[in-house]
């Protein structure tokens, strides 16, 4: 019912047991293979990760349908915490980039300029000493005074 794009990935999600059948909306969850018949009232799980989507089927229909007619036969019944998900992960997608993704894309880059900004524009830089040579200043007697007796044991 167009929970998938086409049949083959709803066919591989089901082979990899992302997709669970709870029957009559009660009860445990059985693992769906991709020929398992639906019932009125049936809750079908969706693992797409980070959220498992949840939806209750209301009518069957032999036939394929338009994407206009689907609300009739199936419900979203998803979770207000596992949707909340998909914002934590939006908001966290471009800050923590696994390495060898390759670079941002600009829409990406944009998001993270403005969020850099907002972050660092309550910080006064001006209040920090600048950068002196190492052991200098009050209080850096980093100068050493060593004799061949202190490294005989």
């Amino acid at each position: 019912m167009r929970i998938f794009k086409t049949r083959t990935v709803a066919s591989d999600s089901c082979k990899k047991g992302r997709v669970m059948v709870r029957p009559g909306g009660k009860g445990p969850e059985i693992p769906a293979k991709p020929s398992r018949m639906i019932h009125v009232d049936d809750v079908v799980l969706v693992r797409k990760p980070p959220v498992t989507y949840s939806f209750k089927v209301k009518a069957l229909t032999e036939n394929r349908l338009g994407a206009k007619l689907v609300p009739e036969y199936m419900e979203n019944v998803t979770t207000r915490d596992q949707l909340d998900l998909l914002d934590v992960v939006k908001i966290s997608g471009f800050i923590d980039r696994r390495k060898g993704l390759g670079r941002p894309t600009k829409r990406e880059a944009r998001e993270l300029n403005r969020f850099t900004s907002e972050v660092f524009t309550d910080t006064d830089f001006e209040d920090f000493p600048d950068d002196e040579e190492p052991g200098s200043g009050p209080g850096r007697d980093w100068t050493f005074d060593f004799d061949e007796s202190d490294f005989e044991s």
